[in-house]
């Protein structure tokens, strides 16, 4: 039996518009529309021609039913600049990612989720609230993939086919997502995370809020839970120069327009202080980049435990694609950047970190 709503995925997953499709692979437009919602079933020749034009093994079409990341549970930052296709192909991307997550959950023990529901408190309360529950005190928050993971929320990759839509959070029942983008620099993929956990924190499935305002309250807390204000009132001084920015910044791992941003909100900066601040950081490039910033991406702990256990027991990447039902590449876009160990060749390699903070272990 052909599933109709995994062609519907598929088709998304790639963009493409029901006229697009059938263009494509051949095939009429009201068969398509058809086979998508069920009232006719593709012939084999016809799902290979279906596979074919939209990259997914024939093997994917026969699975059972797959439930789609909730679209209102998604708050899209640039959701009026983006093409409506494109956060369509982001979600769908991400609903296979957790379909992904649901395979790797049947044979591990993966850390349970622990985010607390606060009520209805300011994003700076809330981010203190938090750092208080997860025993972070004032210090700079750590590795923040590291950090999620360990509180039970599934991390993965953006695509990077679609570089032009920024992180986004959601919950598929009572399980937490945050997808990132990884083409971002390394700190702004951390304030990434800490908005996405906003989001979590304080608009998830009992306070929806979507829309500028849900994006203004991420951003507080983001910028909140990452730079604590007293940590940044007793290291920064009030008028601080650029250079005391750019070596400020180090200790929370933050961009340069982050902290300034941070340093006028706790009025650490005046308005005219905050504006040339921020000429003088563009000019040198921080608008954009991040120079001389860190060198290294926050990689995952859990996916790359996850590979390293898999490989021991003889289950290669490819093996695990074939049993998702998806391609090894759009697996590895979905571990993009996030682990090292999606070959042989990765499993053991510099940079893998220590155990994570939860247990991790093979379900036998």
């Amino acid at each position: 039996m052909v599933t109709p709503s995994r062609i519907t995925l598929a088709r998304k997953r790639r963009g493409l518009t029901l006229a697009e499709l059938s263009q494509r692979a051949g095939v009429s437009l009201q068969s398509l529309s058809n086979y998508e919602t069920g009232r006719t079933t593709p012939r084999p020749a016809t799902i290979a021609r279906l596979a074919s034009a939209v990259d997914f093994p024939e093997s994917f079409f026969h699975g059972p039913e797959i439930d789609e990341l909730p679209a209102e549970g998604i708050s899209w930052r640039a959701r009026t600049k983006t093409p409506p296709r494109t956060l369509e192909a982001a979600r769908s991307a991400g609903t296979l990612a957790a379909e992904l997550y649901e395979w790797i959950n049947q044979r591990f023990r993966l850390p349970h989720p622990d985010i607390p529901s606060l009520g209805k408190p300011d994003p700076e309360t809330a981010a203190e609230m938090l750092r208080t529950r997860w025993g972070l005190g004032c210090a700079p928050a750590p590795n923040m993939v590291h950090l999620l993971e360990a509180h039970g929320i599934r991390v993965f990759s953006l695509a990077p086919d679609y570089v032009e839509v920024d992180a986004f959070a959601v919950w598929r029942g009572t399980t937490p997502f945050v997808f990132l983008n990884m083409m971002k620099s390394p700190e702004r993929g951390r304030f990434d995370a800490a908005h996405e956990l906003g989001h979590l924190v304080m608009h998830g499935s009992d306070h929806h809020c979507t829309g500028p305002e849900a994006e203004r309250q991420a951003n507080t807390f983001a910028s909140a839970f990452l730079m604590p204000e007293s940590s940044v009132l007793g290291h920064m001084p009030a008028g601080a120069h650029v250079d005391q920015i750019l070596k400020g910044k180090r200790i929370w791992k933050v961009s340069a327009m982050a902290l300034t941003y941070r340093m006028h909100d706790l009025d650490l900066l005046s308005d005219w202080q905050y504006r040339s601040v921020c000429a003088e950081l563009s000019k040198r490039g921080y608008r954009t980049d991040e120079p001389q910033g860190m060198k290294r991406r926050e990689t995952s702990q859990v996916l790359t435990k996850v590979f390293q256990g898999l490989w021991s027991t003889g289950v290669s990447p490819s093996d695990v694609a074939s049993e998702v039902g998806i391609s090894l590449d759009e697996m590895n876009k979905m571990l993009f950047d996030l682990t090292t160990t999606v070959t042989a060749k990765d499993v053991g390699s510099e940079g893998v970190s220590g155990p994570p903070a939860r247990a991790l272990s093979l379900v036998r």
